[in-house]
């Protein structure tokens, strides 16, 4: 298969997953739309006593009456393939260059966006995550979308400081941390919205759209888990990018643009944890904290690449 060949199949996978994903979207939007309605009272009735009759009313579980679970399971089943899709458009883009496919913006953001859809379905496999899967799909899409329109560019030989195994290291660990961050604030943001109308009702038993939501608690719970979870590897990756700057630069840090923003993003997520930590900074405080984590990484990946005169900026787009 020659080089042309294997270039034209892994843009037509990447084609496929955002069709796909787009369609989960609409699955996931109808599901999402859908709801939970709301528990209705069973009322049993109970003889009692010389024909006397008494009513004992008990009420179903909320998870067993979900109208939106085939469309939502519609959605999950399209995700996983879209997973898949992209898994091999990412595979035939390293076949095609020769190395692994991070070597420039568009193929970091395409991995990136295979590790978001990674999260999150490992994430799904012991949770019921329908209700998130409009707020991760959506992302998705338009980081695929700005990576073929914005980003693309044909493939090329690395640079000699990116010719390390540290690449394979650090990178590796920095996409899955991309995933997981993503994953945690769209929790994050839902867990504000979901707090501002509870809040507001003065009761978990609230009417619009974030009815459909799980409670803020268990929103933030899950955000802590993931941030918990992907706090030590980012420390790893900031750390294993020291060590291969030191091989490749001669010095382990140098507060380089990308540098910086990679230890202020650290810096960030550490304080979401130790505000998790603090009873008066719980809520939508953290909530707040864990979003500004993930734009302090977005500003690390795309605001230094295109605005800053860095030692990164080899990687192009």
């Amino acid at each position: 298969m020659t080089s042309v060949q294997l270039a034209e199949m892994s843009n037509a996978f990447v084609y496929a997953t955002m069709v796909t994903l787009a369609i989960a979207m609409v699955a996931f939007a109808a599901s999402f739309a859908a709801g939970r309605r709301p528990v209705a009272p069973v009322v049993t009735p109970v003889m009692e006593g010389a024909g006397g009759t008494a009513l004992l009313v008990r009420e179903e579980p909320a998870e067993s009456v979900q109208p939106g679970r085939r469309a939502g399971n519609v959605g999950m089943s399209l995700t996983w393939l879209a997973t898949l899709l992209l898994l091999v458009g990412v595979v035939l883009r390293g076949v095609w260059a020769g190395r692994v496919p991070w070597g420039n913006m568009y193929e970091f953001s395409i991995t990136a966006a295979l590790g978001v859809l990674a999260v999150f379905l490992v994430m799904s496999i012991k949770r019921d995550l329908r209700w998130l899967g409009l707020f991760v799909v959506i992302p998705t899409l338009l980081w695929l979308g700005l990576a073929v329109t914005v980003l693309y560019t044909e493939a090329a030989q690395l640079v000699p400081a990116l010719k390390s195994y540290w690449l394979v290291i650090h990178v590796s660990a920095a996409i899955v941390c991309f995933g997981a961050f993503t994953f945690a604030a769209a929790t994050a943001s839902l867990a504000i919205a979901r707090g501002r109308v509870e809040s507001r009702q003065g009761t978990t038993d609230v009417m619009g759209w974030a009815a459909r939501l799980p409670t803020r608690e268990r929103l933030e719970r899950l955000t802590n888990v993931v941030v918990a979870f992907s706090f030590p590897l980012w420390t790893f990756a900031v750390v294993a990018g020291a060590i291969w700057a030191e091989n490749a630069w001669g010095r382990y840090w140098g507060w380089d643009p990308k540098e910086t923003w990679a230890f202020i993003t650290w810096v960030v997520f550490a304080a979401y944890l130790h505000a998790r930590s603090t009873a008066g900074w719980r809520g939508n405080r953290a909530s707040w904290i864990a979003i500004a984590g993930w734009i302090s990484f977005l500003i690390n990946y795309y605001g230094v690449n295109f605005f800053a005169n860095s030692l990164h900026s080899y990687a192009g787009v």
